[in-house]
């Protein structure tokens, strides 16, 4: 056997859109006589979402990513973004003499994202992530500056392969936010609270009022 290290690479093969499906599987789901944690395994499965894609423009150029959220509603606490290693964009810009400024960094960390699988990249708790140093994207609702990291908690195939990350209103955004020491802003406050403004335990996620 071989100690070379193996790595995840894209293969041309037949493959099931099952997207084109997805509202059907769903759906369907409910006439069946199944116990009910067998139903929510196969919708976790089948990973039909809804939600919105928001453009974010890149600082001094005419460029955007593209983002898909589940929570569009909490665009005003939106303090950075994060790629997926993968993204077509990140390939672009490294391919892009001076656009970086640690390019070898992100090349780098792109490289060693190959060698992990989607399923440790999602249950790693520890957040690994490397700014796009030189880059900043807008904030279309608030019109600040916010930085861009890539990080291999982010998948390529989910989405648009690139989230706005809401650190008070999402876990995983909270525990790459507290690790990089980016901002965490709050938006959405629980309905009981006396203000809106009232402090509350982070990352908060259950329903509420902004």
């Amino acid at each position: 056997s071989s100690d070379l290290p193996v790595e995840q690479r894209k293969m041309l093969q037949w493959n099931l859109k099952i997207t084109d499906y997805a509202d059907r599987l769903v759906d369907d789901l409910d006439a069946l006589d199944w116990p009910q944690q067998i139903k929510d395994s196969q919708k976790n499965w089948i990973g039909r979402s809804e939600g919105a894609e928001i453009d974010f423009k890149l600082a001094g150029t005419d460029l955007a990513i593209t983002v898909s959220t589940t929570r569009a509603d909490t665009l005003f606490g939106a303090t950075y973004l994060v790629l997926a290693p993968e993204h077509e964009w990140v390939r672009l810009a490294l391919a892009q003499n001076g656009l970086l400024s640690n390019p070898e960094e992100v090349a780098g960390y792109v490289e060693a994202t190959k060698r992990k699988s989607d399923l440790d990249r999602q249950e790693n708790k520890q957040k690994t992530g490397v700014i796009l140093s030189g880059v900043d994207a807008i904030n279309p609702a608030t019109g600040e500056k916010i930085p861009v990291y890539i990080a291999d908690y982010v998948l390529p195939h989910y989405g648009t392969g690139a989230i706005m990350a809401v650190p008070a209103h999402d876990e995983r955004d909270f525990e790459f936010a507290k690790k990089f020491g980016l901002p965490i802003k709050q938006v959405i406050a629980p309905a009981s609270a006396s203000t809106p403004a009232e402090p509350v335990q982070l990352p908060y996620t259950a329903p509420g009022v902004l």
